[in-house]
């Protein structure tokens, strides 16, 4: 009798130590799950590139005539003026190379009078029949050569004089000097072209980045598009811009197509320099006071229990709402709207924004653009809830759905310190993957 109580009591006790393990274990499951909430607002779906800096208008300044840097009258960053002095050659030579050129002229003048005076007489000699007519004809013959003469060293003091005024070198446009690339004493020799003094920029107060796009992307830029972007030298300010220019000129780099887009910037504080390295955002399309979730909820998998659990509820309930998309009317209404908006984009400018890839299953069990997220119910048990997926900005993703509302709170991942065995469940994902760039689709089967 004894030894059956004895029984009875250790049985009993076995069977508080399982329960309470496994209330204990009920609430560490609970406790293990990490979390993020659905929020309410505007995603914008980017294209990212790299691009310089520059003057939307820059002129070189060169010299046509060689000769030595005798002056310097602009320096870095100065302000000049159309016209103005910036820098003088020895003129030297070309000095006296105007002498020679006076000189030549003033004897050829010579020569035409002398020529003339010749013809004139061999004129009157011709007449009495004086003078032959081989030496009549070679009298007129030089008289014309010397005025030949005359015109050629006209032309050739005009040059001269034009290379002594080309020592003097002067601003063809206002701007500022961006570079300056001689030192007075310094020799410039202008042969096969002109060698280049100064870089002056028209108007750093408007400015433009030249961006290479690659050829996948290249088919949602068009003009007038906004454009954000952020320079190394001010990492907490985001400057904005507009494309101004889809450049058809491609280049290839290693096997791959990049085109130019020239973005249009306003400098009007001058903050931005020339040649600082931008880092560009193109946003191509954008759904404003949407719900949104963080990508993590969408690459979260959950675990078989999890999907039994789960189906064994809506079977005992009869609910059968996660089993499809249900939208509500004005979520939908939404939906529509944009995508009659980006589809009349894409017809005047050649923009696709509505164009997700298709028919790819990712690591959460998505197809398409349906998704499967979970959360914890009034009872705290696993349920699941399907969504409509739209635009993402790598972050976080448009979602749609019946069950779905501001402010729940969406099973993420598994928190720090879950076992093995439950983290196997999981999918691994790598948090430095690259998400892939998802568009909104048109509401069928909603």
């Amino acid at each position: 009798m004894k030894r059956a109580l004895m029984i009875v009591a250790v049985v009993g006790i076995a069977g508080v130590v399982t329960a309470a393990a496994l209330v204990k274990g009920r609430g560490t499951a609970k406790a293990s799950y990490r979390f993020v909430q659905v929020s309410r607002g505007d995603v914008q779906q980017n294209v990212s590139s790299t691009g310089a800096l520059s003057a939307v208008r820059t002129v070189q300044v060169g010299t046509q005539v060689s000769g030595q840097i005798s002056e310097l009258h602009a320096d870095f960053n100065d302000h000049v003026h159309r016209g103005q002095v910036v820098a003088r050659l020895d003129s030297t030579l070309l000095e006296q190379a105007v002498q020679q050129a006076q000189s030549d002229l003033d004897k050829a003048r010579a020569d035409v009078e002398q020529t003339r005076y010749l013809a004139d007489q061999a004129e009157r000699l011709h007449a009495t029949e004086t003078m032959d007519d081989t030496d009549y004809h070679t009298a007129l013959y030089n008289a014309a050569v010397s005025r030949t003469a005359l015109q050629s060293s006209q032309i050739a003091l005009l040059r001269a004089q034009q290379n002594l005024a080309y020592a003097t070198i002067r601003a063809p446009i206002d701007g500022i000097v961006v570079e300056r690339d001689v030192d007075v004493g310094q020799t410039v020799a202008a042969s096969l072209q002109a060698p280049q003094l100064f870089l002056i920029a028209e108007d750093l107060r408007r400015m433009q980045i030249l961006a290479s796009v690659d050829e996948s992307d290249i088919g949602v830029i068009a003009d007038g598009q906004p454009v954000q972007f952020t320079v190394q030298a001010y990492p907490n300010r985001t400057f904005a811009g507009q494309v101004r220019q889809v450049r058809l000129q491609s280049t290839t780099t290693q096997n791959v197509v990049n085109y130019t887009v020239v973005v249009a910037v306003d400098n009007a504080d001058g903050a931005l320099l020339p040649g600082m390295t931008a880092t560009v955002s193109f946003q191509v399309a954008k759904a404003t006071d949407v719900l949104r979730v963080p990508n993590a909820a969408l690459r979260f998998k959950a675990s078989a229990e999890m999907v039994a659990a789960a189906s064994a509820q809506r079977g005992a309930t009869g609910d059968t709402s996660a089993a499809g998309v249900r939208p509500d009317s004005a979520a939908r209404a939404a939906w529509m709207a944009r995508a009659a908006g980006a589809s009349q984009g894409a017809a005047g400018t050649g923009a696709a924004s509505w164009t997700p890839t298709t028919g790819a299953t990712g690591s959460a069990g998505r197809r398409g653009n349906v998704a499967t997220l979970w959360y914890l119910d009034a009872s705290g048990q696993p349920q699941a809830v399907r969504v409509r997926t739209g635009l993402s900005d790598g972050q976080q993703t448009e979602v749609a759905g019946r069950d779905l509302r501001e402010g729940m709170r969406i099973i993420a991942g598994l928190a720090s310190g879950t076992s093995a065995g439950s983290a196997a469940q999981t999918s691994a994902v790598n948090p430095f993957q690259s998400q892939q760039r998802q568009g909104p689709r048109p509401p069928g089967g909603f």
